[in-house]
């Protein structure tokens, strides 16, 4: 079978891609490995469409497992985020908030061993960043707090209580895998009630997923996890649903975006109420334990980060990329906010209850072109939109931010080309599907068995 022959291309693609130690030596050629994953991805899902209805669940099953599978042949290649998620986790068992003391803070030299602290003589390493004693660790940003909200910490702790000594990456690697096929799972249940069960192929075989969620070990995983369960249960269970979408809210900041969402159709005050309340409620409870607990903020170096990646200031940065080739960089935040605030209103407006992550998927989409931001990872969230909605178009927002994260290393600007890309893309897959929604009045009427 064609699908069968794809996703073993598109499986022993991505093996060899993530054994390519080429994030600082060869990051053109890595692109290029990655381009072929995604090419691969595209064709293997659309002869899917050829697929027996019968052999459809099995299929993204079995290939969703394969691809997973594929990001735990080799340590994280492309970012050290889960060094830091254990050493959270870490720092915890041993009875302190993570939020009071930064990695190369001299209180905590009792919890370093060689595979987060490396030995002296390794640290000239580009992947090793330098502490202040003179010494190195694979944690980045090693002298700021952790930026990671409460149920991220939680999961962190838990992997790091589970994890048997010696086991290091491996732990956080399959914690994604396993939630990488628990999320495929969930579509699959949704999509056979509202959708179209092919779709879910879309999460389950897309090289992000084996890249960023298992092989680099992104706790966005369990965030879009928890984002899917939500949108899902709103459309009968707005509370249960707000809360869980609270929750998600507190593994990773992005799915608050998902928000108008969530409130699609919403008409009467008791409704926004229903969602907004628990999903509030949620956030606070999860928060509280560590305030009393910090003497530091918990929030850490989230301002710090946000100040260092330009989210406040558009001139010190690579963001809002695309606003800022037809506006003056002072004006990219707030035509960013204005937005927002338009396409959020249009979402809750005009959204279709009954499907919430089509609203989802508009805003979050329309979050990413008008910020740009320039972490591949983040774009996970977009992807299992997709599969919830279908618009496979948006996908090209996914692409671009893996361009502008590693791509750009070799070729500067090449994340700005591909976000203006994937804009048109987005515009042009909306044009193909209006136009097949509301065909002109010279087109034939389709037959009628």
């Amino acid at each position: 079978m064609a699908t069968a022959a794809l996703l073993t291309a598109l499986t022993t693609a991505l093996v060899l891609t993530v054994h390519h130690d080429g994030y600082f030596a060869d990051p053109a050629g890595l692109s290029w490995r990655y381009a072929a994953c995604w090419a691969l991805f595209g064709a293997a899902v659309w002869s899917l469409r050829r697929a027996p209805a019968r052999h459809v669940t099995a299929l993204v099953l079995a290939g969703g497992i394969a691809v997973a599978a594929a990001g735990l042949v080799a340590a994280p290649r492309t970012s050290t985020d889960s060094f830091r998620y254990a050493w959270d986790g870490r720092v915890q068992g041993a009875g302190i908030s993570p939020y009071d003391h930064a990695p190369a803070d001299p209180a905590l030299t009792a919890l370093r061993d060689d595979w987060l602290f490396p030995p002296r003589e390794h640290c000239d390493r580009p992947d090793l960043s330098a502490l202040p004693d003179g010494g190195c660790t694979r944690i980045n940003r090693p002298q700021v707090h952790t930026i990671y909200p409460p149920a991220g910490e939680a999961y962190f702790l838990i992997v790091h209580g589970l994890s048997p000594d010696g086991v290091r990456h491996e732990a956080f690697q399959a914690g994604g895998a396993v939630l990488a096929v628990a999320t495929a799972l969930v579509l699959l249940r949704v999509l056979r009630r509202r959708g179209d069960p092919r779709n879910v192929a879309w999460w389950a075989w897309c090289p992000a997923v084996a890249v960023e969620a298992v092989n680099n070990a992104h706790a966005d995983v369990l965030a879009v996890l928890l984002s899917v369960v939500a949108l899902a249960l709103t459309v009968r269970h707005r509370a249960v649903g707000g809360a869980v979408l609270g929750l998600a809210t507190a593994t990773k900041l992005l799915p608050a975006v998902l928000l108008p969402g969530a409130l699609s159709g919403v008409r009467r005050p008791r409704d926004f109420a229903s969602t907004l309340l628990p999903a509030a409620g949620v956030l606070v409870a999860l928060y509280l334990p560590y305030v009393l607990l910090s003497d530091s903020s918990v929030l850490g170096y989230l301002g710090g980060y946000a100040e260092e990646e330009g989210y406040q200031d558009a001139a010190s940065g690579n963001r809002y990329a695309l606003l800022r080739l037809v506006l003056p960089d002072s004006w990219a935040l707030p035509a960013v906010l204005v937005g927002m605030v338009a396409i959020s209103l249009y979402v809750i407006r005009r959204g279709d209850p009954e499907h919430p992550w089509s609203g989802a998927l508009l805003g979050t989409g329309t979050a990413f072109l008008l910020t740009t931001p320039g972490y591949s990872w983040y774009a996970l969230l977009l992807v299992a939109l997709v599969a919830l909605d279908g618009r496979w178009e948006w996908l090209a927002v996914a692409v671009a931010g893996a361009a502008a994260y590693l791509t750009s290393r070799a070729l500067p600007g090449a994340g700005t080309v591909m976000y203006g890309a994937a804009f048109v893309a987005v515009l042009v897959g909306h044009a193909f599907r209006t136009r097949r929604a509301h065909p002109g009045p010279g087109a034939l009427a389709a037959p009628v068995d």
